[in-house]
């Protein structure tokens, strides 16, 4: 099994660029399936999860492939209805994302549940619900079973916005019979990735960015180009890197967006902040990690939501940030009731925490955290208990990092090249 060894309390030093998004390469990928014709894309990550997602297209008959560094050329003209194996569907959450492609391009199809993070139940009402407006009935059982004679567009009000289910929705809807209405839609940047890359296709989505999409139905999709967009959650993650070894980086990125305004929800809690500089994002070294009260002197709280709330896959950083900073804070995990269980493993190294219950911990710092050997249950806590190794003093090893690869690319690799002492490792400790 791989592991990471690191020595830590290091400080590091220079520039660094954030891999392309895997919540929106993961749909885009699903999203080449509507289209017999090649696409082109660029800036897509090199993660486990995206290999994953290839090799699902591979099996249904689609042609993909490598064409340079974070560059795929796809072509589904050949595209098969065929059995999706269990293992291959169970490796990814974003195995879902199959079923309005190919309930567009087939009619039908029988898919097996999707894996993924264990972080609490994580419903697929939300998917089927939509489709079923869209014409499709939809079969539970030990897979689900989808047929529709024909998808026709629909008003739909999805029971929550779940990104995925609004990902779904989109992709059925692109090659469906006339207009669809999505409201309570998820508007995440990499929703909102999807939506203008489907637009290059010669789809026709409007509203991007709101929580309302119209989407009129085409007859077709033909080929195109597309750019990934860049991942705000690395983002976050090489912030909150900054912050904890006390480092000055800076984050290459031409275009912040609106994501960085959504990340200082979280992190100006914590005392922690940055600045742009032609578009590169730099985070000073020396900083004052110092919990900023509430008024009337009271204890805050960070919390998450749908965008552009903080976002969810930023909790465990943002809770490993709270032990280096000075003072109290509440970490209110409001999405998934299981991702708070790695915290016994940071009170293991010395952090001060109290977990309320699944979803409140109070973090009290700053606290000394001191070497360990860990193991990631799931791609986040793993980047967060890597954030803490990275700042606690001694040595420490994480095992399991085949989960921390599904989200993050060749991440000694480029962490050695500010300075961290990490080390990858193959075999028994």
């Amino acid at each position: 099994m791989s592991r990471f060894v690191i020595d830590g309390g290091h400080r590091l030093e220079g520039r660094i660029r954030p891999a392309g998004n895997k919540n929106a390469a993961l749909p885009i990928l699903a999203g080449c399936l509507l289209t017999g014709e090649r696409v082109r894309l660029s800036n897509v990550p090199d993660i486990r999860d995206v290999h994953t997602m290839i090799d699902l297209m591979r099996h249904m008959g689609a042609e993909v492939e490598w064409t340079g560094e974070g560059e795929l050329e796809v072509e589904a003209a050949s595209l098969e209805k065929k059995p999706i194996p269990q293992e291959m569907a169970g490796r990814i959450r974003a195995s879902i994302l199959l079923a309005g492609p190919l309930l567009a391009r087939f009619g039908e199809l029988e898919l097996p549940p999707p894996g993924g993070d264990v972080i609490g139940r994580r419903r697929v009402d939300t998917h089927f619900l939509a489709l079923g407006r869209l014409g499709a009935e939809v079969e539970a059982g030990q897979t689900y079973v989808l047929r529709a004679k024909e998808l026709e567009g629909a008003e739909i009000f999805l029971d929550e916005p779940s990104v995925t289910g609004t990902e779904n929705a989109i992709l059925a809807s692109a090659l469906a019979d006339g207009t669809t209405r999505l409201r309570n839609a998820a508007r995440e940047p990499h929703v909102q990735d999807l939506c203008r890359f489907l637009n290059e296709l010669g789809a026709s989505v409007e509203g991007i960015g709101t929580h309302e999409l119209t989407i009129r139905g085409v007859d077709r999709l033909g080929g195109g180009e597309h750019r990934v967009c860049t991942d705000h959650v690395e983002v976050g993650s090489l912030i909150g890197l900054a912050a904890v070894t006390d480092s000055e980086i800076t984050i290459e990125e031409e275009r912040p967006g609106e994501y960085l305004d959504t990340l200082r929800l979280g992190f100006e809690t914590l005392g922690v902040t940055w600045n742009v500089r032609d578009g590169d994002i730099h985070v000073p070294d020396d900083q004052e990690l110092e919990i900023q009260r509430d008024l009337g002197d009271q204890i805050p709280k960070i919390d998450d939501g749908p965008w552009p709330a903080f976002p969810a896959d930023l909790m465990s950083i943002a809770l490993v940030v709270a032990t280096q900073c000075r003072g109290t804070v509440l970490v209110h995990e409001k999405m998934f009731e299981s991702r708070m269980f790695f915290v016994d493993k940071l009170v293991s190294m010395g952090a001060r925490i109290v977990l309320c219950d699944p979803h409140r911990a109070v973090v009290i710092g700053p606290a000394r955290l001191y070497g360990s050997e860990l193991e990631s249950p799931d791609i986040r806590a793993g980047m967060a208990l890597l954030l803490a190794a990275m700042a606690a003093d001694g040595r420490s090893e994480i095992h399991n990092i085949r989960q921390i690869e599904r989200g993050y690319e060749n991440l000694e690799e480029r962490l050695t090249a500010l300075g961290a002492r990490i080390e990858r490792r193959e075999g028994p400790s």
